[in-house]
């Protein structure tokens, strides 16, 4: 067969791929959405009293106030009611919403990480709520008090299917919270205002549930009842708040927030010092009943915990967790599209971070921004993130223009259909710079599918992507899906995916181009009726890539069964078996270590391996993790083992440490490494506004060593003093400092 005909084979088979695949997500798009049952509710009464919030049941108003209580077990089990009775009394006045929550005890013990704002764990004690303001099942508003008092507060989307990938803890307001322990019980008591919550005028309901984690008895309780193979926030099992009252219009206030950033630092490898004070403001604005502008003017990060470091033995890039709080806010409206893993059409550490050089990683300053985001009514949500990065000609990098635009409109009771737009655009133009790099832009479409029980979740969605020099016959798209069933005994799920070969998003992470993706996975989930083991899983999934432009080659495939045991102290114990095929386009060198003694490409490598996972009760003082895996390794074998021990002496003083060691020996024409990766951590929370936490970080990969220390005095509600001090050492023979630098940094929060 000619060339020629080769080529255009080849090309009518990926037509037809693609005619097929985009086929099958219109069939799945019509999936039915379930009907669920009848709500629970809670009343909440109207007063004109003023109520102390004390941690004290000694306000009149509170003996006329509904009481609701009836909780059951969400862990262990769903089929039994609570041990220890929870009781929620809720009221409002025109400006606040006002909870008490009396929970029983067995004796005076509890279980709390520290004094920290923003909590949490599997084994922690305490109550938390959730309001869904506008009743979509979708997105909604999360607080939390510990017996300590301590306070966390949370935005919830995507309608709660995963408690890390669908909450954002960096939303903060103000609010008061207080908790007192008792012979028998302890009492909280919450006042929040409603001038910062956004809600429909006129409401006169919305969205509600409450649960409690108890270490006394080892279980986690709820309200309105959730199944146990669903998350415990999940937004589909909602009970009803119901008001005397309709609420009148959500009044957010205008708020400033300047800050003063001041920063002295030395950088050792290039002799050089920098000495420098810095002025900043963010301003949000308040639209309407449900919608916010934030404006940001020379924004500073610095107070910003840095990133963990990783050691990465795979070919392709490491996507690090956004930590700066004005990208998270609302980001599931810009981060939620396309496939989590391999393409996610915007990630916003794209903006603001660059590459030098040397290809390393450097800040880029961002010079201004605007963010509007929330929702338009009942239906409809909207976002658009704008912001403009400074040039830097020593590098090589341009000034930008960054921007990116949701739309989302709710259809059925919990799905929705979202438009995604992306333009990086230069600012001007640059000699440096290719012209066909000068703009990159994308249009997506996604639909989100969560049925009414959330029996059904998926996703599907099409994107495309454009540059100067695009033409109608490139491979741009990126395409794909996603369904799962999830019920109590099993869980089934299917997804696909396409990344052309020429597809490009400069603000997004794509891990690879001319990428087809299968990933089956079948859960079977057992409730052994024992005294200490409540559930055991049998899980088998496999993730198969190909290459369309090369003939549709099996590039990766990795098979891997596993058995996961769950115990009613809240340890756990895994098995997983991995069976691998890897063919290699490049040479490669997977510890960073020997670039001139790579493993040959153009072959297929077939290696597997075994991991187990233990972790121990996290209600306990000292609890730990311990996780070895060993088995074949391309052309050898591998030996790895990672560990994690935490201490608490409650409520002051945390500490963790983390140790990571890999031994890779890829046989007799490789040298045999040794790879280390050591985090030391400790925390201190010497009041509910005062805490310092150090971060040390050694790795061998890297040769770095750096050490990170902060102090954060919250002297107002939501206003801060931070001294940061940052140091790294080269790590070779001996200690070699590279980069030193100390932070001052003063924040106040103004209403207006």
């Amino acid at each position: 067969m000619r060339m020629i005909d080769i080529i255009i084979c080849s090309k009518k088979k990926l037509v037809n791929f693609k005619l097929t695949s985009i086929l099958f997500f219109i069939v799945l798009f019509c999936l039915p959405n379930q009907i669920f049952s009848q709500k629970k509710e809670i009343y909440v009464k109207t007063i004109e009293e003023i109520i102390t919030i004390d941690g004290e049941f000694n306000e009149k108003s509170w003996t006329i106030a509904d009481e609701i209580g009836d909780f059951t077990q969400w862990f262990p089990t769903d089929s039994l009611k609570a041990t220890n009775k929870t009781f929620v009394k809720a009221l409002r006045d025109k400006e606040n919403i006002y909870l008490l929550i009396k929970s029983a005890i067995n004796k005076k013990e509890y279980v709390i990480e520290s004094l920290r704002r923003d909590w949490g764990g599997r084994a922690l004690d305490g109550v938390s709520f959730i309001f869904d303001t506008f009743n979509d099942n979708t997105n909604a508003y999360f607080f939390g008090v510990s017996p300590a008092g301590t306070q966390r507060e949370s935005l919830v989307f995507n309608g709660g299917n995963d408690y890390g990938r669908d909450t954002d803890s960096s939303w903060d307001v103000k609010w008061q919270s207080e908790a007192k322990i008792y012979e028998n019980y302890i009492l909280s008591e919450v006042k929040i205002p409603l001038k910062f919550l956004n809600f429909p005028e006129g409401t006169k309901s919305w969205g509600f549930n409450i649960y409690r984690f108890d270490s006394n008895t080892n279980e986690r309780t709820v309200w309105s009842p959730v199944s146990r193979n669903q998350m415990i926030i999940n937004l589909a099992f909602l009970g009803k708040m119901v008001f005397e009252d309709p609420l009148g219009k959500s009044k957010a206030p205008l708020a400033f927030v300047p800050y003063i950033n001041g920063l002295t630092s030395k950088d050792f490898e290039n002799n050089s010092k920098i000495n420098s004070l810095n002025f900043g403001v963010d301003v949000k604005v308040p639209i309407g009943n449900s919608l916010n502008l934030d404006l940001t003017l020379n924004p500073d990060f610095s107070q910003v915990e840095v990133d963990d470091q990783v050691v990465n033995l795979t070919r392709f890039e490491i996507r690090l967790p956004e930590k700066r709080q004005f990208f998270i806010q609302n980001s599931d409206l810009f981060t939620n599209y396309g496939d989590s893993r391999d393409g996610r059409p915007f990630f916003s550490r794209r903006i603001g971070v660059a590459k030098d050089l040397e290809g390393n990683n450097i800040q880029n300053k961002i010079i201004t921004g605007a963010r509007l985001s929330g929702k338009i009514n009942e239906d409809w949500r909207i976002g658009f993130l704008h912001m403009v990065t400074d040039e830097d000609i020593k590098n090589l990098i341009p000034s930008n223009n960054n921007t990116v635009f949701s739309l989302q409109k709710k259809i059925f009771s919990r799905s929705n259909l979202s438009l995604l737009v992306i333009n990086r655009e230069n600012t001007k133009e640059y000699g440096f710079v290719d012209p066909n790099e000068r703009y990159n832009r994308l249009i997506g479409l996604d639909y989100n599918l969560a049925s009414k029980d959330n029996k059904y979740v998926g996703k599907f969605y099409f994107h495309k992507s454009f540059k100067p020099n695009s033409t109608k016959n490139d491979d741009d798209e990126s395409f794909g899906a996603r369904i799962e069933r999830n019920t109590r005994n099993s869980t089934i799920e299917f997804g696909g995916s396409f990344i052309g070969e020429d597809f490009k998003s400069d603000l997004g992470f794509v891990r690879r181009t001319d990428l087809f993706k299968i990933t089956p996975q079948y859960t079977l989930k057992f409730y052994p009726n024992r005294d200490k083991l409540i559930q055991v899983d049998f899980d088998i999934g496999m993730w198969s890539y190909y290459r369309p432009n090369d003939n549709f080659k099996n590039s990766d495939r990795t098979i891997s069964p596993s058995i996961n045991f769950r115990f009613k102290n809240q340890s756990g114990f895994n098995v997983r078996y991995y069976n691998r095929n890897t063919y290699l386009y490049n040479d490669f060198d997977p510890t960073g270590l020997n670039p001139e003694n790579p493993i040959p490409a153009e072959k297929t490598y077939k290696y597997s391996s075994i991991k187990f996972d233990y972790s121990s009760n996290e209600g306990k003082k000292f609890f730990y993790s311990v996780e070895p895996e060993f088995g074949e390794f391309y052309t050898g074998m591998k030996y790895s083992i990672e560990n994690t021990f935490n201490l608490r002496f409650q409520p002051f003083l945390t500490t963790s440490l983390s140790i990571n060691y890999d031994h890779i020996d890829l046989g007799n024409t490789f040298l045999a490494e040794n790879i280390w990766l050591v985090r030391p951590k400790v925390d201190f929370t010497f009041t509910k506004n005062l805490f310092w936490s150090s971060y040390i970080q050694f790795s061998s990969q890297s040769e770095n060593l750096g050490i990170n220390s902060r102090l954060q005095w919250r002297f107002a509600p939501l206003s801060d003093l931070y001294i940061v001090y940052n140091d790294n050492y080269f790590i070779e023979n001996t200690l070699i400092p590279r980069l030193r630098s100390l932070n001052l940094k003063l924040t106040y929060w103004l209403n207006i």
